[in-house]
């Protein structure tokens, strides 16, 4: 008498499949970073340490006798500063970013206009294709005059 054993087999590597449901969880977590809200927090905590080291400053010319007036006081000022200053922290930060973009366009557009420059001065077929172009957008400039 025959006996058969059927054996199954798993079709992927566990560990395989840990490792792809890892790197899918890293690219999601990259995916959902928001740049300009990093840059709002480091830009709100140099602005709180810069109030505090004033506020140090003028809490240390106080006597010994008045250290918790003092203490609170500058817990004040810090909380106050994260609370007042958080959405011109966050509206800078963006504004920074976006003209930062901007600027690194203009760059690019730049770099890209020397090389079709440059390439145009060895090719007279750039340069024909250039001249026409330029000739045409002054005829359509014309007509609004």
């Amino acid at each position: 008498m025959t006996s058969f054993a059927h054996v199954v087999y798993p079709t992927q590597h566990p560990g395989v499949v840990r490792a792809e449901n890892a790197v899918v969880a890293l690219k999601n977590a990259i995916a959902g970073f928001d740049g300009a809200r990093g840059a709002a927090s480091l830009l709100l905590a140099a602005v709180v340490a810069a109030l505090l080291v004033v506020a140090n400053q003028v809490v240390d010319t106080w006597g010994e006798g008045h250290l918790l007036a003092a203490w609170m006081v500058l817990w004040v000022v810090a909380f106050a500063a994260i609370a007042l200053l958080a959405t011109p922290a966050r509206r800078m930060a963006a504004l920074l970013r976006s003209g930062y973009k901007a600027w690194m366009e203009s760059r690019r557009q730049a770099a890209e206009d020397q090389r079709t420059w440059n390439a145009a001065l060895q090719d007279a077929r750039i340069m024909a294709d250039l001249s026409r172009a330029m000739s045409a957008a002054a005829q359509d400039i014309r007509k609004y005059y």
